[in-house]
């Protein structure tokens, strides 16, 4: 399994979870070196088997490089996990051209360009043994975001059309493609920004659920449609967001 954006937040937590449940996992990064070899270092240590990989999922040369020396230690990949993802606030008028072609390429076209290459080697009809794609979406693909992350938004609706048309396009190949909508997740992205009380008092004013989740809820979810326990499961994306929709959906 290659999980991008691997070395922290939701991508670390499905990577390690992954290697828990046996599959042999890729961390991808851009620049994180040290985090995603202490991801693979602490799946390691419990027994697992990984390996961090740096690639940059906006170059379609560097994504090949990646997917070549995954099997070349683990073999030809099962499952990829398009996780790597950006987030720049910012209105539109005042967003610089870069920042808004680094978010578009990053959350967009990496996925796109990840997905085209594990296409290439999971169909069952260029030789592959089939497999599953999942993309981490983002319940702000369902609902438009928030003001100053509309191209965020964008990209994950963007996400949203794209697992449902690819997964027509590769059905009868052996591959099912998923996607996930996580909603607020509390990640360690936060440590340092929010107290332990402004993300209780985050969960119990912008939540149904009355909080906010957790990084092992949203690798739960994608471990499972990745699981045979979905294996009648294709071209949707289920939310994971305690309901976050129903209350910015209106």
């Amino acid at each position: 399994m290659i999980v991008t954006g691997g070395s922290r937040g939701i991508g670390a937590g499905i990577a390690r979870h992954a290697a828990a449940q046996g599959y042999r996992v890729c961390v991808n990064y851009t620049a994180s070196a040290s985090k995603a070899d202490a991801i693979v270092e602490e799946i390691s240590n419990a027994g697992g088997q990984a390996m961090a990989v740096q690639a940059d999922i906006r170059d379609p040369d560097s994504v090949g490089r990646m997917f070549e020396n995954v099997a070349g230690k683990f073999g030809e990949i099962g499952y990829l996990v398009n996780n790597a993802g950006i987030s720049i606030l910012s209105p539109i008028p005042e967003m610089p051209m870069e920042t808004l072609r680094s978010i578009l390429d990053t959350n967009l076209l990496g996925t796109i360009l990840c997905t085209r290459e594990a296409i290439k080697r999971l169909s069952t009809a260029r030789g592959g043994a089939g497999g599953v794609i999942l993309n981490i979406s983002s319940i702000a693909g369902a609902y438009g975001g928030m003001p100053g992350d509309v191209i965020y938004a964008a990209t994950k609706g963007g996400i949203d059309s794209f697992t449902m048309a690819v997964s027509k396009e590769v059905a009868a190949e052996g591959i099912r493609v998923c996607g996930l909508r996580p909603g607020i997740i509390h990640t360690e992205i936060w440590d340092g920004e929010l107290s332990p009380e402004k993300i209780v008092e985050l969960g119990r004013s912008a939540v149904p659920m009355g909080r906010v989740g957790e990084v092992e809820e949203i690798a739960r979810s994608a471990l499972w449609l990745c699981s045979d326990e979905a294996s009648y499961i294709t071209g949707t994306t289920l939310n994971v967001s305690g309901g976050r929709e129903i209350f910015v959906g209106s």
